[in-house]
């Protein structure tokens, strides 16, 4: 297989390492907007050359795009443009009913296969990219009944080669889950930075105090802002849904030491202990 990577990031180029190493893909083409990004990967041996769009997309078997997802809804059209009958494209975004609404009516909409590979870190970059970072997690098919079965077997081996496991949702339940299980988690960080950073400016001794706890609960707060504005603003009104319900929790949980009401503040948190059940590591 030669895979062409669109987009030389943390995501594609933990891709392009793992497909590399098992033996997946025999050779990787690596295209991206930034010559600095290209450069990187290059050095660091992610890609075994670089080359234009249209090139890139005419040596491919298979084309995937790691790019942010409001470059993906202009990108994905002039792809499908140039793709051929035994070629298929993939994309790694977060977000999918925006996009696939745009190229619903494309004649070759049946060689592009949705996907998101459900892996990542706080960090961005090709000096990002790392092994192993898809290994045994879970990679969505959305809507794969809307793309060709020879496309569909070609991404399924792709991700089955890493390995990870493989799961199928329509476009809008897989957004509204994201909203769920990443993108609020992104925003709770991205607030209790702000908090922490605004009382730090009064209590300088906050950040000589912190703990492992802290650093994992803030963690995500370094994401790069290039990748997740995109995707806020993509999934806005699930987010927007969810937010909702975090606020709520929040005033309850302020209301209940307004009030000094430790016994159902107690109740709550064994509750909330309850994700044990779906979080089994």
């Amino acid at each position: 297989m030669t895979i062409t990577i669109i987009g030389i990031g943390l995501i594609g180029g933990s891709l392009a390492i793992t497909l590399k190493e098992n033996g997946f893909a025999q050779r990787i083409i690596g295209v991206d907007a930034s010559q600095d990004n290209l450069d990187k990967a290059v050095r660091r041996r992610l890609i075994d050359e670089e080359m234009g769009l249209e090139e890139g997309i005419a040596e491919a078997d298979i084309i995937v795009l790691a790019t942010p997802v409001d470059v993906m809804v202009q990108l994905l059209p002039r792809v499908l443009d140039r793709a051929g009958p035994h070629q298929a494209v993939i994309d790694v975004g977060s977000t999918k009913e925006r996009l696939l609404k745009e190229v619903k009516e494309h004649p070759n909409r049946g060689r592009y296969v949705a996907t998101h590979p459900m892996a990542g870190t706080e960090h961005s970059g090709p000096e990002a990219a790392i092994p192993n970072l898809f290994d045994h997690k879970c990679t969505v098919l959305v809507d794969p009944e809307d793309s060709d079965p020879d496309a569909v077997e070609m991404a399924g081996r792709l991700y089955r080669s890493i390995p990870m496991r493989i799961v199928e949702l329509d476009s809008q339940s897989h957004d509204v889950h994201s909203a769920y299980v990443s993108h609020i988690s992104h925003i709770s960080s991205f607030a209790l930075a702000l908090t922490v950073l605004a009382k730090e400016k009064d209590e300088s001794r906050i950040f000589e105090l912190a703990s492992g706890g802290f650093d994992s609960t803030v963690r995500l707060a370094k994401s790069s802002p290039d990748m997740w504005v995109p995707i806020f603003r993509q999934n806005r009104d699930n987010v927007l849904d969810v937010l909702d319900e975090h606020i709520n929790q929040l005033a309850r949980f302020r209301s209940l030491l307004i009030k000094n009401d430790f016994e159902t503040f107690y109740r709550l948190i064994q509750d909330a202990n309850q994700i044990r059940r779906i979080l089994k590591k």
